[in-house]
């Protein structure tokens, strides 16, 4: 009897082991099933991912749209696409034209030291002033800045000339113009706070909203690219008179004598 129970007992727990085995193959079958499931999943998830990172990547930034866009040209401009920029009242025939990009430190260096002689000369009457604005920089040091500005300067242009001067003047000021390695221009607050010093802009409505908005941003962009299309300008400031490229004044007396070799004034 001892004999056969134990027999038995054999029997019965190799029976056991086998319905053990049989479930964990089922366990690990579902385990692998589970395993080959996600992985798929994982990888489509990934694909997926990068197949979005790549249209994103693909997509049109905001200042490549404004380079399609409809064109609204500020007030006070002329030309195609409102690109050209000649103020003063004078009948004269002589015209002083700068090239400035808002984020060049140059710029900003000979607007303080003669700017105030340049809008001087277009308000007597010596000369009528023209400006192009390019946007060179932000490609070169990477941002917007000089795009965002140059928008913003539309905006000014488009309440006044004197409005433009004035906001071109308080850009470029020491107080105000940023690093060359700083973009503080592609914030429309900190534009607007500059605005804030200039009487014509001030709290003025109109211009906060077409800065926000971007309303001269397409403008702003072509404006770009009629500085990029100018063959004998390749740095910023130049500065013309009569059409002619010369170099660029360092001071008050350097900028009267050149209106007087170039026979604009006596």
């Amino acid at each position: 009897m001892s004999k056969r129970n134990s027999q038995s007992a054999k029997q019965a727990a190799r029976e056991r082991l086998r319905i053990e085995r049989e479930r964990e193959a089922k366990r690990a079958k579902v385990r692998r099933q589970v395993i080959v499931a996600c992985s798929v999943v994982g990888v489509l998830a990934v694909a997926g991912g990068i197949g979005f990172a790549v249209v994103k990547a693909n997509e049109p930034g905001h200042w490549e749209e404004a380079a399609k866009a409809t064109v609204v040209a500020p007030a006070n401009t002329s030309g195609k696409d409102g690109t050209t920029v000649l103020l003063g009242d004078s009948t004269t025939d002589h015209v002083v034209h700068l090239y400035e990009d808002p984020r060049c430190p140059a710029c900003a260096s000979f607007e303080q030291t003669v700017g105030e002689s340049v809008n001087k000369g277009m308000e007597d009457g010596d000369y009528k002033l023209s400006v192009t604005l390019g946007t060179f920089l932000d490609g070169n040091l990477g941002g917007e800045g000089s795009k965002n500005a140059l928008s913003a300067l539309g905006a000014a242009l488009n309440v006044g000339p004197e409005a433009f001067l004035d906001y071109k003047a308080a850009l470029y000021s020491a107080k105000y113009h940023p690093s060359e390695s700083t973009d503080d221009f592609a914030d429309d607050s900190y534009l607007i706070k500059v605005a804030n010093t200039v009487d014509a802009l001030k709290n003025n409505k109109k211009f906060q909203d077409a800065v926000r908005q971007g309303t001269y941003d397409a403008w702003a962009m072509k404006m770009s690219k009629s500085f990029d299309d100018t063959d004998d300008v390749n740095q910023t400031p130049t500065v013309k008179i009569n059409d002619k490229v010369i170099k660029n004044p360092s001071s008050v007396a350097e900028w009267q004598a050149a209106l007087k070799e170039a026979g604009v004034t006596k």
